[in-house]
């Protein structure tokens, strides 16, 4: 294989652009997302903390819910403090093997994520569908577990991925990322080698953890539907439809975001790169802004804690 004379050879540094095109005003962009951010944290941090001294809060869809705060938490800190030093301070440097690291981070926590979501359905379905053995199946051993099993599943599948790149490509045509965080298709399409291979099992791992957590979240839902409505009494309907209002809003926000970023990524040629980079930075930050906001207005137990709190 021919290597053009202006390739670099396993670089050290890459720098960002941040968003193509709008570089004059990142300044002011970076302002609503570090409010965004901030909201973020804090409401998570509020999440957890109501979670941790309320004991009645210490069950599974609630233990779940903590579990999701504490991945919104880590996924935004792996991706806004560095956007914001690109914005902000001119700092677009960033060392290969960090920026490896970031995107190992992003794409893990993304991971855990999803299984989260497929976690918090498959407990409102037991809990449901089948109420007097909740408690039997959905024990806290089993919810650790779980909570294990998608942090190992997430490291797995994304390890190989890093792997590939730090091995296999040696050649870069570029060493400047059109993006404000290291994402796994930006810095493939750095490279001057054959990418195909990495290409592929980056759609796998897509595919196999949306496309498995998603058809299992969306029979769940099926089966709870189902269930709800032959409840006889309007009451008792009203009532377990309500414990899933949230979780289908959250559920919803994050999968249109993740495939709509996802396709006009790699496949939406036409649309302009501001877009492409704007709505991916956006994914990354609106899960963990409205998570806390959708439990919180959603959720009648922590409403009550929520109130308590900052009343007494």
């Amino acid at each position: 294989m021919s290597i053009s004379n202006i390739t670099v050879f396993m670089p050290s540094m890459l720098t960002f652009i941040g968003i193509p095109g709008l570089q004059s005003v990142q300044c002011w962009i970076g302002i609503p997302f570090c409010a965004v951010y901030l909201i973020a944290m804090i409401g998570n941090f509020l999440l957890l903390i109501i979670i941790k001294l309320e004991r009645s809060l210490h069950e599974p869809m609630y233990i779940f819910l903590g579990m999701l705060a504490i991945t919104d938490i880590a996924l935004s800190t792996s991706v806004v403090p560095k956007m914001l030093g690109i914005f902000w301070f001119h700092v677009p440097e960033i060392y290969f093997d960090t920026c490896l690291l970031q995107m190992g981070l992003i794409h893990t926590f993304q991971s855990i994520e999803s299984g989260i979501l497929l976690a918090m359905a498959l407990d409102r379905y037991v809990a449901i569908c089948y109420p007097l053995r909740h408690a039997a199946i959905f024990t806290h051993q089993l919810v650790t577990q779980i909570g294990a099993a998608l942090t190992l599943r997430g490291a797995i599948l994304v390890t190989p991925s890093l792997v590939l790149i730090k091995c296999r490509f040696q050649f870069y045509h570029t060493t400047v990322i059109s993006h404000t965080y290291c994402e796994h298709m930006a810095i493939v399409k750095l490279a001057a080698e054959n990418v195909r291979i990495n290409k592929i099992y980056g759609l796998f791992v897509a595919f196999t953890v949306a496309g498995f957590d998603l058809t299992f979240i969306t029979l769940s839902y099926v089966q709870i539907f189902i269930t709800v409505f032959r409840l006889p009494q309007k009451k008792a309907r009203l009532k377990a439809f309500s414990t899933c209002v949230a979780h289908i809003c959250v559920f919803l926000q994050f999968y249109l975001l993740a495939f709509f970023s996802f396709f006009t990524h790699r496949f939406g040629s036409h649309i302009p790169p501001y877009i492409h980079i704007l709505f991916s930075s956006i994914y990354l930050l609106v899960p963990p802004f409205l998570n806390p906001l959708v439990y919180g207005a959603k959720t009648k137990q922590i409403r009550i804690y929520v109130v308590k709190m900052f009343c007494s």
